[in-house]
């Protein structure tokens, strides 16, 4: 375990406790990847809609999909204060269910500065960081992909760097929604001025093509969608993404 690591599994560990947020402990490390941050951990998890903002920005499919897969761009970004902490990220699930297949990249502002990690999760568990670097500035592609029968390959590719990292992980889910969003476990973003998602496609179709919902959180929100691209640029405000009559249903497992 590396030093940077050792220290994002304290800093979590400290969010947890501050936040009183718990995640089940289900061991999902494969032997190519690092070490995942505490079990008691703050995660990226299913959408929570709020009477005023959403805990995901961006757009968000339902239905039953396998793949999705897409790429943007890492912001600039100036941390406002050390509980700032997002990524943005692809995935599969997560609207209406209780599980989430995703990958993405983080921005921790706990040491008072930006620090970029690139992770994936299977939620409930805890998220599994890469040893891998990762810039402002670089282009990322995620994918997800259903295999059938539990079976996940995720997939995270840093364009600028050079380097891919590979995961297949079992998971009982049911593929019910596709997402590429921004999110904020504590509620707390930095200071961006664009963060752009581009190419992103369901099943091996534009995302367009799926009628996805745009969602605003933490006064992010999204840009018009076209040929799967679009944008995440402060809003100014913060609005309800939906009613309560359009809140997503829950799958029972």
């Amino acid at each position: 375990m590396g030093t940077n690591t050792q220290a994002r599994h304290s800093r979590f560990t400290g969010r947890a406790a501050a936040a009183g947020l718990l995640l089940a402990a289900v061991a999902l490390v494969p032997a190519c990847a690092g070490t995942s941050a505490a079990a008691t951990g703050t995660g990226f998890g299913p959408y929570q809609g709020g009477f005023q903002d959403s805990n995901w920005g961006g757009y968000v499919a339902t239905g039953s999909f396998g793949t999705i897969s897409g790429s943007w761009t890492e912001p600039h970004a100036t941390c406002n204060s050390s509980n700032d902490l997002f990524a943005p990220w692809v995935g599969l699930d997560g609207y209406g269910s209780q599980t989430v297949e995703q990958t993405g990249v983080q921005t921790d502002c706990s040491s008072g500065s930006p620090v970029l990690s690139a992770w994936y999760e299977m939620y409930p568990a805890a998220p599994v960081y890469w040893n891998d670097p990762v810039s402002e500035g670089d282009s990322i592609t995620a994918k997800v992909v259903s295999n059938g029968g539990g079976s996940y390959t995720l997939t995270l590719t840093d364009n600028t760097k050079g380097w891919t990292e590979h995961v297949s992980q079992n998971l009982g889910a049911h593929n019910a929604s596709a997402e590429a969003v921004i999110e904020s476990p504590t509620q707390s973003y930095p200071s961006f001025s664009k963060l752009d998602f581009s190419g992103v496609t369901v099943d091996g179709k534009s995302f367009d093509a799926t009628n996805p919902q745009a969602f605003t959180s933490g006064g992010y929100t999204p840009g018009p969608l076209s040929g799967g691209s679009f944008s995440m640029t402060p809003s100014g405000t913060v609005r309800a993404p939906h009613t309560p009559a359009e809140r997503p249903p829950v799958i029972r497992y």
